[in-house]
């Protein structure tokens, strides 16, 4: 690479497509900490849509992917935790 291609490449401003994908992932970091970290890429194409953003599921997806935003996938219990109360029984009056 000449130096004079890396400075040129150093004026030259983002283009439309990375200030417009920079954008879109500030918007997509809030709406999912809006969410409590719980919106997968779905949900969040759909929070852009009502905000008014135009742009496609994969898009986001992708951006979420850089983001590092990911679903909560369910709500694990902890190993040997099966729930509840141990039984009381009666004493034996027979």
């Amino acid at each position: 690479m000449h130096q004079s291609g890396f400075y040129a490449w150093l004026k030259n401003p983002m283009s439309r497509r990375a200030t417009e994908d920079n954008r879109l992932m500030a918007l997509l970091k809030q709406a999912w900490l809006e969410s409590s970290c719980v919106y997968g890429y779905r949900k969040l194409h759909d929070d852009l849509r009502s905000l008014g953003a135009v742009c496609s599921p994969n898009r986001v997806a992708r951006l979420a992917s850089l983001a590092g935003i990911k679903a909560q996938i369910g709500y694990k219990r902890k190993p040997g935790f099966y729930g509840g109360k141990p039984a009381l029984v009666d004493d034996n009056r027979l």
